[in-house]
């Protein structure tokens, strides 16, 4: 039961900062915002005894990713304001009330199997072994820390006051 009233209090702040991401019009907040959401979705990971997870949704995306769009936003003086006005708005809202629609009618339709048994222990060892030990994961990984060290440098670059 302690495990259900988790899972709602989580998921209830899960979405509600999901919708402030969208509704907010200051970026920053709207970015302060894709974090929590970012960290509820890690709490559900553990709820789901899928710790891993929980811990790589922890470092990328509320780390890495988190970060990288606050430099981004705090780089570009300019927009403070999300957009006032945008001729898109209705077509956008068309789409997504189709998309809801669609995933509405595939959730309710679907017989979901539930299993008692917990998940076995030995599955994260597995897949750590797999990323970082004989699978050979631990080269691609590093490239792609490098490209986005990269790529971050170069944003600074571009962006920087030119005095």
């Amino acid at each position: 039961m302690g495990i259900d009233i988790g899972f709602w209090i989580l998921a209830i702040i899960c979405v509600i900062a999901a919708l402030a991401v969208v509704v907010l019009r200051n970026v920053f907040r709207a970015a302060l915002a894709l974090i929590l959401c970012f960290l509820t979705v890690a709490g559900l990971y553990i709820l789901l005894s899928a710790e891993f997870l929980a811990v790589i949704q922890i470092l990328i995306y509320v780390g890495a990713i988190s970060i990288i769009i606050i430099l981004a936003i705090m780089m570009t003086r300019e927009y403070q304001q999300g957009s006032p006005s945008n001729k898109f708005r209705i077509p956008a809202f068309v789409v997504a009330v189709i998309f809801l629609g669609v995933v509405l009618y595939s959730v309710l339709s679907t017989t979901w199997n539930i299993s008692n048994t917990a998940p076995a222990a030995a599955n994260t060892q597995v897949l750590a072994g797999q990323l970082f030990g004989a699978g050979g994961y631990v080269l691609p990984l590093e490239i792609a820390g490098v490209l986005l060290l990269a790529a971050v440098i170069g944003a600074i670059i571009l962006l920087r006051d030119k005095k």
